[in-house]
């Protein structure tokens, strides 16, 4: 198991959200037996252990790799920005220090701009830090599922690694861009402004941006001398009187201007970043409710009650209260996660039946069309009832329960959701042990909102098991 914060944090969470289905005394058994085998072999059970220990119970090719999935898809948007950010810094650089042999490159310029880039760097940081999300448009085009809300805390902090690690690449082409137009071409720097400054002040401002290199090499830093002689107006051209050499004696000052305000600043603040990411990573694993869950199940004892039916091979009782309700008429179907492929069960096609499609492969954009689609149709409608079909033997997931608690905010108060789990074959009913998440899903749904439903028990039902004929 990873020991990555960011990577341990995801698959915890990812874990306890699927554990949300099992029943509490099976959990408390499973997980208190882990702490005794940890305890026995000397063993600190703290949530790296306990998701290996959960990978071994799961079986070859069951785990779940949900924090991978996420830091790949964060990659892969790191890797969109570095691939922007390289070319954006080529191209400005050579803008910045375009030269056709009548004018001069001005000094001033490329100070404003260094400017910017360290005014963006700080704002990229800073929006992190305080959780605003500016980016918050491009990460919904990105994502193409709702982020969970452990996720969500940790967006604001995961794009601005990127926008930084965007902002090195950017700085770096840039330099490298600088140095090979250095050799190239025969470039004539100086500086000039509309305001009234005098060479005094000018080269005052240089020197103090000079310093944290001066020390080092006292060459880049540019002298009064060199100051007065370079200025340049465009009414009357100081290389009339300038010694041509000197337009070039610039080139140390820009080279480390951009080295050092530039790219070291955002190679720092990417390396914040990246420290910022573990130390929210495990403040949040540290203050997760299911750790605190999974701290009290491990260190609390459990109590056996005599059932008769405690063999080890024995699955914990699973059973709910709710029961499977008749489906009623089917006026509009919601088929979640690409349920109902290639196609329904005819008896829930009618003439006015509207299908609709959302889960899995859809869009945000796409989920919210079908949410306002429907509280458009069933706005004038006294009792709405919708069937949304899902595969029976896929656990619910916690995107659907955001889904749901959504759309319960934007449809009529009255409306009801009527939950349908097909088989993987349609002319065979599921199982019922498929069912039971299912009725477990609707009960930590509002009191009246869902139920779940079979097709009716008809002689042409797809679910129907007999062996007569239609």
């Amino acid at each position: 198991m990873s020991h990555n914060p960011l990577r341990l944090l995801l698959d915890f969470d990812d874990r306890i959200q699927r554990d949300r289905d099992q029943d509490p005394g099976f959990l408390h058994r499973r997980d208190r037996r882990f702490a005794l085998d940890c305890q026995q072999q000397g063993i600190r059970p703290d949530a790296s252990a306990w998701l290996e220990q959960m990978a071994r119970l799961s079986g070859p090719g069951n785990g779940q790799q949900a924090g991978k999935n996420i830091e790949q898809r964060w990659r892969r948007i790191q890797g969109g920005f570095v691939a922007v950010g390289a070319v954006f810094g080529i191209l400005t650089m050579a803008g910045l220090l375009f030269y056709d042999g009548g004018q001069r490159i001005n000094i001033t310029a490329l100070l404003a701009f260094v400017l910017l880039q360290l005014l963006l760097a700080a704002a990229t940081t800073v929006q992190a830090l305080v959780g605003w999300q500016p980016w918050g448009w491009l990460q919904r085009r990105l994502q193409k599922q709702r982020p969970g809300s452990t996720l969500i805390q940790l967006q604001p902090l995961l794009m601005a690694r990127a926008a930084h690690t965007g902002g090195t690449a950017f700085a770096s082409t840039g330099l490298l861009t600088l140095l090979a137009l250095l050799v190239i071409q025969d470039l004539a720097f100086g500086w000039s402004t509309t305001l009234d400054t005098a060479a005094q002040g000018y080269h005052a401002l240089v020197q103090a941006i000079a310093t944290p290199w001066g020390w080092l090499w006292p060459a880049a830093v540019p002298s009064q001398d060199l100051v007065e002689a370079t200025r340049f107006f465009r009414a009357a051209p100081a290389s009339v009187v300038t010694p041509a050499a000197q337009w070039g004696q610039w080139w140390p000052f820009a080279v480390m201007l951009w080295l050092t305000w530039v790219l070291f600043p955002r190679l720092l603040l990417l390396c914040i970043s990246h420290w910022l990411i573990r130390r929210k990573s495990n403040n949040l694993l540290r203050r997760h409710p299911g750790m605190q869950a999974l701290a009290y199940r491990m260190e609390t004892p459990t109590l056996e009650t005599g059932n008769q039916h405690n063999d080890a091979d024995d699955l914990p009782d699973t059973s709910t209260r709710a029961r499977p309700v008749e489906l009623s008429d089917v006026h509009h179907i919601i088929c979640w996660a690409g349920a109902g492929e290639p196609e329904l069960p005819q008896q829930l096609l009618g003439a006015r039946t509207t299908v609709l499609r959302a889960g899995g492969r859809a869009s945000l954009a796409e989920d919210d069309h079908v949410i306002v689609t429907l509280a458009g149709a069933l706005a004038h409608k006294p009792a709405p009832t919708i069937v949304l079909v899902t595969r029976s033997w896929e656990p619910p997931t916690g995107e659907l329960h955001d889904f749901l608690d959504h759309a319960r905010g934007q449809w009529p108060a009255n409306t009801r959701v009527q939950i349908l789990p097909l088989a993987p074959n349609a002319n065979q009913a599921p199982a019922n042990h498929l069912i039971q998440p299912w009725l477990r899903f609707t009960e930590r749904l509002p009191a009246g909102f869902a139920d779940v439903a079979l097709l009716p028990s008809i002689p042409d039902n797809p679910y129907q098991t007999g062996t007569g004929q239609p």
